[in-house]
């Protein structure tokens, strides 16, 4: 079974990212901005960055939805912290982690071209500031954000063969 969080900060492209890995491995997607309590939906619509009394319960929330779905499952989180991603790991085994790398004036820039997404421009030096970089933690590729959609769903996808994880379904 493979259970995977795309992760990294906002303007990454991690939903794009989860969604395209969920239709190549035939597996369900979840956003994990929508799993967010709205006091902390609100503090980040009003340019207040979250701490991690705040993304305690979110992260709490992913973990047990992972854990408890039957069958393979990819989410995106930001998942910035070491702690946080141990958090998820505590209720997920085996969890694998996609961390997609990107530098502030790129980030900055396609968050700020966004309509309509609950998260400002103003907190993306936030995020890179909370970001503990996985690298070298069991269980995580790295990807740039830099690359096409495609060519990121297919290192990630030639990874998990290569580990034996999972065979693609569909190539849409």
């Amino acid at each position: 079974m493979t259970k995977i969080v795309v992760m990294g900060v906002a303007g990454c492209g991690k939903s794009s990212l989860a969604q395209r890995l969920a239709a190549r491995l035939g597996c369900a997607a979840l956003e994990g901005d929508d799993y967010h309590l709205p006091s902390s939906m609100d503090k980040m619509r009003h340019g207040i960055a979250l701490d991690d009394a705040d993304r305690e319960p979110w992260l709490a929330r992913l973990g047990e939805l992972m854990a408890g779905h039957e069958g393979d499952i990819v989410v995106s989180c930001s998942a910035l912290k070491r702690l946080y991603r141990d958090q998820i790991r505590s209720h997920v085994p085996g969890l694998r982690f996609v961390y997609i790398e990107i530098d502030v004036h790129t980030a900055a820039g396609r968050v700020e071209s966004r309509s309509g997404h609950l998260f400002p421009r103003s907190l993306v030096t936030s995020q890179f500031a909370a970001l503990e970089s996985p690298a070298g933690e069991p269980g995580v590729f790295e990807v740039s954000a830099l690359w096409s959609l495609e060519a990121q769903a297919d290192a990630v996808c030639r990874w998990l063969a290569v580990a034996g994880l999972a065979e693609t379904r569909s190539v849409n």
